[in-house]
């Protein structure tokens, strides 16, 4: 480590260490698309004060007292010479690229950090090489809720900059992601692809580094792949179920299913939907009940204004959702519900109070007459 931090090519050590430098430090070229800029967003619509909202970050990096007054990075492209990607998955199967400069310093972006398995994969693979290539995928590329916030964001901004020709795909993408594209006018079959099985050697690299929750870079998206439709055929109630799920189920759904279904809500499975009829779907609602989970990230593709509750575990608070909401200019509201079980935070299932959904449900989903 000492003879790294003093000029050592972390090469000449089997890369067992590596020091991350500003990127700019490592850049050969970097420019601003975006400055930052600080969003103002309501509070959910059924909470009275900042104060009310969990202000603990865990892991997100902000919390969800942050939200209303929460800061958009800054939007940038930066080039790179003689860069290497390397690759690693972990004992899920979740995957992680991971950047090294020419001086063989790590390229840290969000989502994207070098770990020891990358260390291990220079080790031990051949790498393969390329002239020029645009880098876009970040960690857990497979996880539906990044790959619509983080990644779509990004196939789009690149096309706009012209550089789309020069992104890299995996050899596999999943339903949705192939499907995504194809809406977001972009062939999935012209891209070349890389090999996660060896370190990628780029002679010029492009990076792109962007704000998931950043409203310039969300909406474009919606404009593209789900143009709102006339008021009158946004009128469908959503309920989304997870009871089919392997976690987070909502443990009381039978008991609190009646107070939905009688004002006019439709219980709806996402895994019975490709993803160009869950689009669609949202489209078209008026309002969206669901359960903490990533179907909840397709209501990104909501008209502004529509309202939405999410059912989550105060406990640990992902202000993921109210951020993406706020972002699209939908009315977010806020339930808490109560864990049970001993597994971790996000897998725990929940319930939640009747009388609590119904009157946030009274909220927003009015009878049909107007009472």
């Amino acid at each position: 480590m000492r003879c790294v931090r003093t000029g050592v090519n972390p090469k000449w050590v089997g890369w067992r260490h590596v020091e991350a430098v500003p990127l700019t430090q490592s850049a050969s070229g970097y420019w601003t698309i975006h400055p930052p800029r600080r969003e103002v967003n309501p509070l959910p619509g059924n909470f009275q004060r900042r104060d009310e909202l969990p202000d603990d970050p865990y892991w997100w990096g902000y919390s969800m007292r942050d939200v209303p007054d929460r800061l958009s990075d800054e939007t940038f492209a930066a080039t790179f010479r003689d860069a290497t990607i390397a690759f690693h998955r972990d004992d899920q199967g979740q995957f992680y690229p991971g950047i090294l400069s020419q001086a063989g310093h790590a390229i840290n972006l969000r989502e994207i950090r070098f770990r020891p398995g990358h260390s291990e994969m220079l080790r031990r693979a051949k790498p393969a090489r390329r002239d020029r290539a645009v880098w876009l995928l970040e960690r857990v590329h497979e996880n539906h809720s990044h790959w619509l916030t983080a990644h779509l964001p990004k196939f789009l901004l690149a096309r706009n900059l012209g550089l789309l020709e020069h992104v890299l795909l995996p050899e596999r993408l999943k339903p949705a992601q192939e499907a995504s594209l194809r809406m977001l006018g972009i062939d999935p079959d012209a891209f070349a692809c890389f090999d996660e099985t060896r370190p990628l050697l780029v002679s010029d690299l492009t990076l792109l580094g962007t704000d998931r929750f950043r409203p310039d870079l969300l909406r474009p998206v919606r404009d593209v792949m789900a143009p709102a439709l006339p008021p009158e055929e946004r009128m469908r109630r959503i309920y989304i179920s997870r009871a089919r799920a392997r976690f987070r189920k909502l443990l009381n759904e039978d008991e609190i299913w009646p107070i939905l279904e009688t004002r006019g809500f439709e219980r709806i499975f996402m895994e019975d939907l490709d993803f160009a009829a869950q689009v669609d779907l949202m489209r078209r609602a008026e309002c969206l009940v669901a359960p903490h989970g990533a179907g909840l990230t397709n209501m990104m593709f909501c008209a502004e204004g529509t309202k939405i509750v999410e059912i989550a575990s105060l406990g640990f608070p992902n202000p993921n959702f109210y951020a993406l909401a706020a972002a699209m200019g939908l009315s977010y509201h806020l339930l808490p519900a109560e864990e049970h079980g001993n597994g971790r935070p996000l897998e725990r299932d929940l319930s939640v109070s009747p009388p609590q959904l119904a009157r946030v449900v009274d909220m927003i989903a009015p009878s049909r007459g107007g009472a």
